[in-house]
């Protein structure tokens, strides 16, 4: 209106609408303040993605949260923002893979109806494949259960068992300060997990060994998860990796976000580091239970 009267007073303006100059002085300084908190979240939102090209809106609102504190927005003002700036996720396809034929020894599956109640009670592994521009890769994974932390990864051009030793020992040597005959280490039935060399690793420790016995991606439920997380909001989302470098670069990028700076909703929107630090520090004060006890009534603390 100012722009096609230049003859007219603001206050003569304002004054069509009913509305005073002071009025009209307000609600422009809380549009320009609004929008100057719009441009921030967008740019914090794209530099998130720029770590997390998969991460969900709801867990980008809880991190924002952490950013900007009573300043930020509510959700769907929050979600309308990122539909109206093209941030919105379309719905990804995920791809499945399996493994396993041989004449090994297959154990059973000892942690149906089981729930973890601390770190080192139960870890699950899992292989999957990674393309790049020189062929194909494969990603060897532990994850405690309970934190849902990546405690050991390999990326290997190929699918022995070295590698996926490999990815154990890593847990192993990062759970030194625990005593791991409690410990239950749930996989499918791939050569690699059965191989002698990984079981006698597992022995060696006197860890428990749990299989998946109806080849069912439910066996193997979080192991599968973390594999789809990695994918859908990373992997799908990007060009493909030029080569075993580039890959082994930014997985480790990945899963140092995934680890220490995505909220997981099975953790109540904890990050699994934040998850495990919890507990040790609850444990400490006694505020936690035996580690023997499976009831859901023990995660009362998280």
């Amino acid at each position: 209106m100012a722009a096609k009267h230049s003859g007219s007073s603001l206050e003569c303006l304002c004054g069509l609408f009913g509305k005073t100059r002071q009025a009209y002085y307000k609600k422009k300084k809380t549009d320009d303040r609004i929008l100057l908190q719009t441009d921030k979240v967008i740019k914090e939102v794209k530099a998130i993605r720029e770590l997390d090209p998969g991460l969900g809106a709801y867990k980008l609102f809880l991190m924002l949260h952490e950013v900007f504190g009573v300043h930020m927005f509510g959700r769907n003002r929050f979600y309308s923002v990122l539909g109206k700036n093209g941030l919105m996720l379309p719905p990804q396809r995920r791809r499945h893979t399996t493994n396993s034929n041989h004449n090994y020894r297959k154990y059973k599956n000892l942690i149906k109806n089981f729930v973890a109640t601390a770190p080192n009670q139960l870890w699950v592994a899992d292989i999957t494949y990674i393309d790049t521009d020189e062929g194909v890769m494969y990603l060897h994974l532990v994850t405690d259960a309970f934190t849902h932390e990546i405690i050991g990864w390999v990326l290997s051009d190929s699918l022995m068992a070295v590698n996926t030793i490999e990815a154990l020992q890593q847990a192993i040597d990062k759970a030194q300060k625990y005593d791991l005959t409690k410990l239950i280490h749930h996989s499918d039935r791939g050569s690699q997990y059965c191989s002698n060399d990984y079981v006698n690793l597992l022995k060696s420790y006197k860890v428990s060994i749990s299989m998946t016995e109806d080849y069912k991606p439910t066996d193997n439920a979080i192991a599968e998860r973390v594999n789809g997380i990695i994918k859908v909001e990373w992997i799908y989302r990007q060009p493909r990796f030029k080569s075993r470098k580039d890959a082994q670069e930014k997985l480790a990028q990945i899963i140092d976000f995934y680890n220490k700076r995505r909220p997981h909703m099975s953790n109540k929107m904890l990050t699994p580091e934040q998850k495990r630090m919890l507990y040790e520090e609850k444990s400490l004060t006694g505020a936690v239970c035996p580690q023997s006890t499976t009831s859901s009534e023990c995660l009362s603390f998280i």
